[in-house]
């Protein structure tokens, strides 16, 4: 019988170790942490956003790294399989708003109960609190890990669902990194992503807590045209912006900009052109025309956002309104549609949903998910250098490729 040993029981390893049990495989899965699925357990707030039940041209769309090289994994497992796979195991599902898969009683523990019922069901053998410190290759050819204490495990085929950098408090320290770079893996440099931005400006703290719903953002480089625009959600915070919209957009930062300064800009009335809002603004002025500037903004924004903005038009708070000139008013439009704040960068991993970066795919078969330089060695999940957006898209990435590796490590040659 074939010994496949997975490191790491995320999500990714767990959907490996039960794959390739599965397919009849002696399992061994070794997890440092005391318990499995500890990142597992507070995605989506600790609801886990599973997947998203689109079409696969729009999952492919919302993958940033690399869509192409998931294309075997994804259509071999792809996302109605995956739900049908956790409905069977027992764990009912919901579809919510933007395709977004839940499990029906919004427990993300229910998910992680879920994988570990099928994997005790065929034999997985979970060894908890045990980290694998070194892969031992000989010839190009794995044969097994060495353990923290020493001990070394001998197997046919390795399994690395180690994860990134993100959420270091779940146990994701880049060991995984390391041991595929001494076996020569090329790592490409990983970046958080899905994450919360820091702000350059001082008003930008005036505004904590305040959420905005239906706004356009547009990050970019000065003098640029923007590697990112996006509608949705949003939220000041004390130290910049986060919200759905802001962790989309944080995707393309670290690559486009390597930490450097960027400008993020936010239009608050997007379904309105600028005549549009130009004329809105001269009804309200109309109806205000003898109140202070300051005070006849109600019906515009918040009133956490109205100091702000009364700063950023170069209007005088106390001017009457019927004092204010065209171009004035013309100005404040432009504002209104073009909020500019300046990107100093991401917050660290420890607020990042996700790592960037990772195994360069190009020396991972894409139809098995095998090294090509390390024969029967295998990867799955978030330690490739392949991220999507929010909204169950990269736990996608880790069901697929974790499927996938664990079928294929257990000697099918590949996913029709």
């Amino acid at each position: 019988m074939k010994k496949v040993i997975v490191i790491g029981g995320g999500a990714a390893g767990m959907m490996a170790a039960a794959a390739a049990a599965e397919e009849g495989m002696k399992v061994t899965l070794y997890e440092k942490n005391g318990k499995l699925g500890k990142k597992l357990f507070i995605t989506g707030k600790g609801r886990c956003n599973l997947t998203n039940a689109c079409d696969m041209e729009e999952l492919f769309q919302n993958v940033v790294t690399n869509p192409k090289f998931l294309y075997s994994a994804f259509y071999g497992f792809d996302n109605q399989a995956v739900m049908e796979w956790f409905e069977k195991a027992g764990c009912p599902l919901q579809t919510e708003r933007g395709g977004r898969v839940f499990p029906v009683s919004g427990h993300s523990s229910d998910v992680i109960a879920a994988l570990e019922r099928q994997m005790r069901k065929r034999k997985v053998d979970i060894r908890l609190h045990t980290e694998v410190k070194k892969l031992i290759v000989r010839e190009g050819m794995i044969t097994g890990v060495e353990l923290e204490d020493g001990k070394k495990d001998g197997g046919d085929a390795v399994i690395m669902a180690t994860g990134g950098l993100s959420y270091p408090s779940t146990g994701s320290d880049g060991d995984g990194y390391r041991m595929a770079a001494e076996n020569g893996h090329t790592v490409k440099e990983t970046f958080p992503s899905l994450v919360p931005l820091n702000i350059q400006e001082k008003w930008c703290k005036e505004l904590q807590g305040l959420s905005l719903k239906n706004v356009e953002v547009f990050l970019g480089i000065k003098g640029k045209k923007p590697f990112y625009e996006g509608f949705g959600e949003m939220l000041f915070t004390h130290f910049g912006v986060s919200g759905p919209l802001i962790l989309s957009a944080s995707s393309y930062y670290g690559k486009k900009c390597k930490g450097k300064k960027a400008v993020l800009r936010l239009d608050l009335k997007p379904a309105l052109t600028m005549e549009q809002l130009d004329k809105r603004l001269l009804r309200d002025f109309e109806e205000n025309k003898n109140k202070l500037f300051k005070n006849a903004l109600g019906g515009l924004f918040p009133s956490k956002l109205i100091p702000v903005m009364v700063e950023l038009s170069g209007i005088d708070g106390e001017k009457k309104v019927h004092e204010i000139t065209k171009e004035e008013r013309q100005h404040f439009a432009y504002i209104i549609k073009n909020m500019e704040m300046t990107v100093t960068g991401t917050r660290d991993y420890a607020e990042a949903v996700i790592t960037q970066g990772g195994i360069h795919v190009k020396e991972v078969n894409p139809s098995t998910m095998e090294s090509k330089l390390i024969k029967g060695l295998y990867f799955a999940g978030e330690i490739l250098d392949a991220d999507a957006l929010t909204g169950g898209f990269n736990l996608q990435i880790a069901w697929s490729t974790g499927y996938q590796a664990g079928i294929c490590a257990a000697g099918k040659e590949k996913i029709k």
